[in-house]
């Protein structure tokens, strides 16, 4: 995986530290925690890409909007959701294994617009390599049968790669009692000019109702 400008890391302020010319900041914050949700709050991650694209089966447009316009709630988590959580570090543990990448999740936000964010799975030191992981005896019999990742992940990854500046990442696949499916995703970036249009739209409504 190549990314365009891979520099050294200069500390910008408290909380906040990038690579010079970079695209991203990355931003210190443990995910899961109240200050996390509070900053996925204030912009639009990963996983409401799809959303914002018309492309997530489980939830619209206009309710994420309403979402985003109101105050910042704990995310929902069903039960498979709440597994595929309790998985994650297994999960990644067997990726570094699997791949000798030693990745560690991490909050990035764009130096272009403030409110383009992700919260990634696995992200490499040198910001070289990403892994967006899935767990899950549903997605895992998605993968393995059809060898592709599932159409409502497409945009959740597009983002990923808009945010980071990488030409591709991996998508990780764990079920336990299973072999790990390792998937590229390479970066489209047609797919990601029509997302970032969209999304620039999509805040823009947010902000007018602020």
């Amino acid at each position: 995986m190549r990314q365009s400008l891979i520099c050294p890391m200069a500390v910008i302020h408290s909380g906040e530290s990038r690579p010079m010319n970079s695209p991203f900041i990355i931003v210190e914050l443990q995910q899961g925690t109240r200050k996390w949700l509070e900053w996925r709050h204030k912009g639009i991650g990963a996983s409401d890409a799809s959303t914002v694209m018309g492309e997530n089966r489980f939830n619209s447009a206009a309710q994420l909007l309403q979402e985003k316009r109101g105050p910042a709630r704990d995310s929902f988590q069903n039960e498979a959701m709440a597994m595929g959580t309790r998985l994650e570090p297994e999960a990644r543990k067997r990726y570094i294994a699997k791949t000798g990448r030693d990745v560690r999740p991490a909050c990035v936000q764009s130096t272009r617009y403030d409110w383009l964010r992700a919260s990634l799975d696995g992200f490499a030191a040198n910001h070289d390599a990403v892994v967006e992981i899935k767990c899950g005896d549903s997605v895992y019999r998605r993968v393995s049968q059809s060898r592709s990742i599932p159409d409502y992940y497409y945009g959740q990854t597009q983002h990923i790669l808009a945010v980071t500046g990488l030409d591709s990442l991996d998508f990780w696949c764990y079920w336990p009692g299973h072999p790990e499916l390792l998937l590229p995703v390479e970066r489209d970036d047609a797919y990601i000019e029509r997302l970032l249009n969209r999304e620039l739209e999509f805040w823009n409504r947010v902000q007018r109702n602020a």
